[in-house]
């Protein structure tokens, strides 16, 4: 896993990705929760075909700022790139865009693990 690898994913902003919808708020506006979300989308499509055999990545981290509001019909996408590698854990900058311009920006850090036993921990 190194530093760089990116990935950029795109939505047209329906109705279900509200906050009215997702019950964060009461505009018809996209939700900062599927702001989230789609960034979280992007760091996992940056690192997809880096990962090793039974290998995922989990969240363990958002920081992200949502500066501006996007109505329905609109398209948004998110670019995420690996900025720093520490043992297990990732650190991606994101940024949001739509048309207009720049909607949300930040980080996410995310942690590799063994999928299997990730699992087996939850549900023990």
């Amino acid at each position: 896993m190194q530093p760089g690898l990116a990935a950029t994913v795109t939505l047209i902003v329906g109705d279900a990705d509200t906050a009215i919808a997702i019950g964060s708020g009461d505009v018809a506006v996209l939700a900062t929760p599927r702001v989230v979300a789609l960034a979280e989308q992007a760091t996992c499509a940056a690192i997809a075909d880096a990962l090793g055999g039974g290998q995922t990545s989990v969240g363990s981290e958002v920081q992200l700022t949502h500066l501006a509001p996007t109505p329905v019909g609109m398209e948004v996408s998110a670019d995420a790139v690996l900025d720093s590698v520490d043992g297990r854990k990732l650190v991606f900058k994101v940024t949001v865009n739509d048309p207009r311009g720049l909607i949300a920006a930040g980080y996410v850090t995310r942690v590799l693990v063994d999928r299997t036993r990730f699992m087996e921990k939850a549900e023990s």
